[in-house]
């Protein structure tokens, strides 16, 4: 997602997003402008953060080359929920705008663990860890959930130094889970996921 659509939504003009322009220039110094207009280095944790959150949400984008109905319905609820997230970590809460920032929210949390448990209920019993591949939108789901960690990760070292909202940690946990879930579901159920087989090739 290009940065100046996080900042639309952090200013809180979600409706009206314009890009009339795509390079300023501004970034040409290492430099990059947080939703509060404030300026932070490209390799702040922050701008880290909400670039992993870009990151996955381009793998759900090609996820979602491979799958239709329902489960492309549930994908693309999550990829607008990650412009949501993406606006929360960009505008710190301490700023002056933070209190009136778009938030992501505990009830897109309960939507998660509501689809976490539709998706698990029909699927075979583990019996190994599973090795990221099977069909192409299994081997995207692993991968997307693995960009979801970092995404975590990054969140949790900023909420270290910086206040960080709690619905967003939760977020990025629930959605990991999720699609880790939602890639058994796409290797038949599970019936199809490859398995890890300890020093089978020692």
């Amino acid at each position: 997602m290009h940065r100046a659509a996080y900042l639309y939504c952090a200013f809180g003009l979600e409706d009206m997003v314009k890009l009339t322009k795509i390079y300023t220039r501004g970034g040409d110094a290492g430099e990059t402008s947080l939703g509060d207009g404030s300026r932070r280095a490209k390799d702040d944790i922050r701008v880290a953060a909400y670039g992993a959150v870009d990151e996955a949400n381009a793998v759900i984008g090609l996820v979602r080359l491979h799958v239709e109905g329902a489960l492309d319905a549930v994908l693309s609820t999550i990829q607008n929920d990650l412009f949501d997230l993406g606006a929360d970590l960009c505008t710190p809460e301490e700023s002056e705008r933070g209190a009136g920032a778009l938030r992501v929210t505990d009830p897109q949390v309960d939507r998660l663990e509501r689809e976490i448990d539709r998706y698990n209920e029909p699927l075979a019993d583990l019996t190994s860890f599973i090795l990221p591949g099977g069909s192409a939108a299994a081997a995207y789901l692993h991968l997307a959930r693995t960009v979801v960690r970092r995404a975590e990760r990054d969140t949790i070292t900023l909420g270290r130094t910086e206040k960080v909202n709690p619905a967003a940690i939760k977020y990025l946990n629930r959605l990991s889970d999720l699609l880790f879930v939602l890639s058994r579901h796409c290797n038949g159920q599970g019936e199809n996921d490859v398995l890890w087989v300890p020093g089978a090739n020692r």
